[in-house]
């Protein structure tokens, strides 16, 4: 597989695509489900880029949408074959948030409110294993050494020389002062965190305890920005069982009012780094 093909990135375009194609034709899903004898949810996975796009598909959809400028539909093919390739993600097995890895590998810049933990892409390795162990106490010791390798593997988006993820993380002070671990676990993670947040394109403030009621209260999330103007931004919530991806303009819009709203009431990058500095400094003893 050619390294800059990201497959989760090509069926979010091959559906945008496909969805813009049925619009243009003035079609429901539900009438191009009928034509096809699929089901609606279906046509709604492959638009929304959750499902591997098949080239029989494509050349389905293209002939119910009488497409006929055949390099459009030489394209299409094209970007169907890339999606049913494998990313380096995949080398682990089935990891139940894959489609949220292939966004994010190929994501110019991510914003991240994490009211109880730290971000995965700044986290210590003894920090993610005691984190899996404790959040996930049935998981074996393999599958918890395998997510802690993906873990790993994803922070290179951060540390790479060329073109790295432009991260701004706020933090709740819960995050700082849950022990995960233990003591030296959440030590050796706040100093790193404090290292992590002087590279010039990772920000981290903190969101103190006194400012009360705030926009980030409903819980965790993040918002993705791509460097192609034809991917549109995603906000992504975490779940247990299922995950949920909202790319609707005015979704997208609502989560990134209420991260201004979190950044401005917060600490600034210097009083965040004092402050973990001094949570740091209470599991030295």
């Amino acid at each position: 597989m050619a390294s800059n093909v990201n497959p989760t990135v090509r069926r979010r375009r091959l559906g945008q695509e496909l969805r813009r194609l049925r619009e243009l034709k003035g079609m429901t899903a539900e009438e191009v489900a009928e034509r096809l004898l699929v089901s609606q949810s279906k046509i709604s996975r492959l638009e929304n880029g959750r499902r591997s796009i098949s080239q029989r598909d494509v050349r389905d959809l293209c002939g119910v949408y009488e497409v006929e400028d055949q390099r459009m539909v030489d394209s299409l093919m094209e970007m169907a074959r890339d999606s049913r390739q494998q990313g380096w993600w995949h080398t682990f097995g089935d990891i139940p948030y894959s489609v949220y890895i292939g966004l994010e590998t190929d994501a110019e810049s991510l914003r991240v409110y994490e009211p109880q933990l730290v971000t995965g892409l700044l986290q210590t390795r003894a920090y993610a294993e005691a984190l899996v162990q404790g959040a996930l106490p049935e998981t074996s010791t393999t599958e918890i050494e395998k997510r802690v390798q993906v873990r790993m593997r994803r922070q290179e988006r951060i540390t790479a020389q060329a073109n790295p993820l432009r991260l701004w993380v706020v933090l709740d002070e819960a995050a700082l002062k849950r022990v995960v671990g233990s003591r030296l676990v959440m030590r050796e993670q706040l100093e790193h965190l404090i290292e992590m947040s002087q590279l010039p394109h990772v920000t981290v403030q903190v969101l103190p305890f006194d400012v009360g009621a705030h926009p980030g209260l409903n819980g965790q999330y993040a918002i993705l920005e791509f460097a192609d103007a034809a991917d549109s931004s995603v906000v992504y919530l975490e779940g247990v069982t299922s995950d949920l991806y909202l790319e609707k303009a005015q979704d997208v819009q609502k989560y990134a009012v209420m991260y201004e709203h979190l950044r401005a009431q917060s600490l600034n990058v210097e009083a965040s780094r004092k402050f973990i500095a001094d949570v740091a400094k209470l599991y030295a003893d």
